[in-house]
């Protein structure tokens, strides 16, 4: 009769997770993870293939959650400009909401992705980050470009500039292990800082 393996694994995933969390990637041990989970590393290869597999089923269900998010607000934020609700585009609490219901949630995954991944295809989620988030503000500008509406003309170099110093402060929330609710006043003062910036910058 086949061995159940959902015990085993469910003793692996913390486990790991404390390791990478301590450790970071690089350094992490797959001696002390099976040690910790009660088993022979031999044993970890029956449930994962290798490190960075296991690695990944620790962040991947976060990336997931965090795509869908993104892709959520990626429509409303066409509805508004179908709407030309512009002013509505910044007076939101999209970051507030983003660490409420995605990072907080996740916070060890985003914890790993953004300070523990090196040595990982994850080590650059925050530039990748900056890059979609690039590719989207750019192609939502052309959008009201194409509809007559003010815009202001960027360099891509100077947009690519902003938008890095931007993601990389709202994810210093994980960096230092923020409260969730020191989190939130900390990401008012950076739209209240941000906002008006880059309202002048692009010009809606």
């Amino acid at each position: 009769m086949p061995r159940d393996k959902s015990a085993s694994h469910a003793r692996i995933v913390p486990a790991a997770r404390a390791e990478f969390l301590q450790y970071g990637f690089e350094n992490a041990s797959m001696r002390r993870i099976a040690q910790a989970a009660g088993m022979t590393s031999a044993g970890l290869y029956r449930h994962f293939a290798d490190k960075e597999g296991m690695f990944a089923a620790l962040v991947e269900p976060a990336l997931a959650q965090l795509q869908a998010w993104y892709e959520a607000h990626k429509a409303l934020d066409y509805r508004l400009l179908d709407d030309l609700k512009l002013d509505d585009l910044w007076e939101g609490d999209t970051e507030v909401r983003l660490m409420r219901e995605i990072v907080y949630p996740n916070f060890d995954a985003f914890k790993l992705l953004v300070c523990r991944s090196e040595g990982t295809r994850y080590a650059n989620f925050l530039h990748e980050l900056v890059m979609l988030e690039q590719r989207e503000t750019e192609l939502f500008m052309d959008e009201m470009r194409r509809r007559g509406l003010p815009v202001k003309d960027i360099r891509p170099e100077e947009l690519h500039l902003l938008l890095s110093a931007y993601v990389s402060a709202i994810f210093e929330v994980v960096v230092h292990d923020f409260a969730q609710e020191d989190a939130v006043h900390y990401l008012g003062t950076l739209q209240a800082f941000f906002i008006p910036g880059w309202r002048a910058v692009l010009g809606f």
